[in-house]
């Protein structure tokens, strides 16, 4: 079916399930097994809107683009509902993006990209001394003396692990390390990406900086440029001590970001129905923005086709319970600012439980819960569901996920299907993140797990789920 286009392969998809509902002596097929024989609709999604739209950087045409497109595509698959809610803020682009090491050896050019909200270097860039730091903490830590009218280099090799876990501890470098930066009195600072891949790819991502602080040029290194910069610093420093040269490491950089003001972006929300309208809903969530370096496949736009694909199956099995709500979020990546306006939009409406997918698409291996008492029954059914799918049950409190992450600060029960990140961050935020990285044989089984779960909160009563 590969290159039949989407409404008809919707439409065979759903031949399928009436011709299997309909056979003699046959039971309708549950949820699960039209996740099972349908195979295919969460790439479809992601397909489509990768090879159609691209890369979708908040607040840009592209984004709005992809809004339109994803209207029309949740139309197509049946949802009711379907709309857009627009929001405006505040919105960067990136800009010309240069940098070498240009002394006390030969020069050479180094592989960066700017993080979100760096200011711009001007034209003309700027060229300065090297002041290394191992950590984000010796930053930190550091006087002010060792900082001012520097460059800062903040050197933290992350390292891979299934849950992502490492990502809080050496994120500091980009998400807060510029701040800290710039109130030191540095003039830039570029930092090792925040990635576990050893390819010339830098990974961009957002950075913010306090009230009152003004901005200073940020960016990130490939790591194996982040590397050859080390090695320069190291030898740069031996050479010192042994009463060689007393020239230090330098750096010319150049980065011309803009910074546009207020600009639209907007969610996309969708509905199946439930036959219940007293029943408060269930909310699945991913965003729809991307970064602007590779196409969004695994950030995430997976997580899109996974929630949609899911909600569908169910749908398509018989009309559930409870209504499921379909938020495919604007403007994560830059600030959350899509999750912000839903809860703002639509924060005091009950809400029967949250879950989201944003974390690539490699298969789903943990299930955590943030449920009240009474719904330990609930959890064990769910629980028990998704174990055929090499799922187990994990002892933490479901976080959530940064689009319904104010709903969950406010009380609304959460789930996490946990999915496998041992990957995700060589490819996270990086020119890497196109549709070749996405296994189907992995996705798919992203979609039956989520099917398994959706389709039992979906059809839950107020005693299980209030």
């Amino acid at each position: 079916m590969k290159n039949i286009g989407r409404t008809a392969r919707l439409l065979a998809l759903t031949a399928a399930a009436l011709v299997a509902s309909n056979a003699v002596a046959a039971p309708s097929p549950t949820a699960v097994e039209l996740a099972q024989q349908g195979k295919d609709l969460g790439w479809w999604i992601v397909e489509d809107i990768t090879t159609e739209i691209g890369p979708r950087q908040a607040a840009t045409e592209a984004e709005a683009a992809a809004r339109v497109w994803a209207v029309r595509r949740l139309k197509e698959m049946g949802f009711q509902n379907v709309r857009e809610e627009k929001f405006t803020m505040p919105t960067w682009v990136r800009g010309d993006e240069q940098a070498s090491l240009v002394g006390p050896f030969h020069p050479q050019k180094l592989a960066i990209a700017a993080l979100g909200n760096s200011a711009s270097t001007g034209p003309k860039g700027i060229e300065g001394e090297i002041a290394y730091f191992a950590s984000f903490d010796a930053l930190q830590a550091a006087p002010d003396t060792m900082v001012k009218g520097k460059i800062v280099f903040v050197d933290h090799q992350m390292a891979p692990t299934q849950d992502g876990s490492g990502y809080g501890y050496y994120g500091r470098g980009r998400f807060t390390g510029p701040n800290v930066a710039a109130k030191k009195g540095a003039m830039a600072i570029v930092i090792r990406s925040i990635g576990t891949d050893n390819h010339r790819n830098p990974h961009t991502g957002v950075t913010n900086f306090d009230a009152g602080v003004k901005p200073i040029p940020a960016a990130a290194l490939s790591n194996p440029d982040a590397d050859q910069l080390v090695r320069q610093w190291e030898r740069a420093q031996a050479m010192r001590q042994a009463g060689g040269r007393e020239e230090p490491l330098r750096m010319k950089l150049l980065l011309t970001p803009r910074d546009l003001g207020q600009q639209t972006s907007g969610n996309v929300i969708a509905e199946v129905p439930g036959s219940d309208p007293a029943a408060s809903p269930v909310i699945i969530a991913c965003h729809l923005d991307s970064w602007d370096l590779g196409t969004g496949a695994i950030d995430d736009a997976a997580g899109c086709g996974i929630i949609a694909a899911a909600a569908k199956y169910v749908m398509m099995a018989d009309q559930p319970r409870r209504t499921i709500r379909i938020l495919w979020a604007g403007a994560e990546e830059v600030g959350v600012f899509g999750g912000k306006a839903y809860f703002d939009a639509h924060g005091k409406e009950k809400h029967a439980v949250a879950l989201e997918s944003d974390f690539g698409a490699d298969r789903v291996w943990r299930i955590d819960f943030r449920l009240p008492d009474s719904a330990k029954p609930i959890a064990d059914r769910v629980a028990d569901a998704v174990t055929p799918f090499g799922v187990v049950r994990g002892r933490q409190p479901a976080n959530g996920g940064a689009d319904i992450g104010a709903l969950v600060a406010a009380g609304v029960p959460a789930i996490d299907l946990a999915q496998d990140g041992t990957r995700y961050f060589d490819l996270h935020h990086t020119p890497d993140d196109t549709l070749d990285k996405i296994d189907p044989v992995q996705l798919r089984q992203n979609v039956a797990v989520w099917t398994a779960t959706l389709a039992i909160l979906a059809n839950s009563s107020d005693a299980e789920l209030p």
